[in-house]
């Protein structure tokens, strides 16, 4: 798994350094909106101002959005996006296997991932949540977290074009995790 994300990595034009900034705030901004996200908007705004346009500039625009909207009208947005669309599930197993029983083998592969490189998940947390996974490869493994995200960039980008049709500003962070990996063929 390691030497074909190595391989993998030269085509993203990201260095690692680059993928661990890029991941950890996006996996921030994919979070439930909160006073706490909120403060973290210039921490945010130097981390997207260190990185590429093709990643910075869909940061910018979402962080743009942040500071203009009421956090109740975020929180809100939130839940109408994610909680209630199925084309928007945050889940990337959800894409390639709905709720159906192979589902939990997908699940437990990201499980195993996450054992192997010492992260322990809470018992809260399913661990193909997006923004879980981007932290992994934030915190812990940027090498397996970019095969998991490439073995599932079908959903991702089935998630972002569900968004964009939405015109939800989640969009655009979807559109910055997408210019971390490597061009997409599909």
């Amino acid at each position: 798994m390691r030497a074909r994300a190595r391989a993998l990595r030269t085509r993203s034009g990201l260095t690692d350094r680059q993928l661990v900034l890029a991941w950890q705030s996006t996996s921030l901004l994919l979070g439930y909106p909160d006073e706490e996200l909120v403060a973290r908007t210039p921490m945010l705004r130097e981390a997207a101002a260190r990185l590429p346009t093709s990643v910075s500039d869909p940061m910018k625009a979402f962080l743009n959005h942040l500071e203009v909207t009421a956090l109740p009208e975020l929180a809100a947005d939130y839940v109408a996006t994610f909680d209630h669309q199925k084309r928007c599930c945050l889940y990337l197993t959800y894409f390639q296997h709905g709720d159906t029983r192979n589902r939990g083998m997908a699940l437990l592969r990201f499980k195993t991932a996450y054992r192997e490189a010492d992260m322990v998940l809470s018992d809260d947390e399913l661990p193909d949540h997006l923004g879980v996974v981007l932290e992994f490869g934030a915190t812990a493994d940027v090498a397996t977290a970019r095969v998991l995200l490439l073995e599932h960039r079908a959903g991702l980008e089935l998630l972002r074009l569900a968004l964009q049709d939405a015109h939800s500003p989640w969009a655009n962070v979807l559109q910055a995790v997408s210019a971390t990996l490597p061009p997409w063929a599909g």
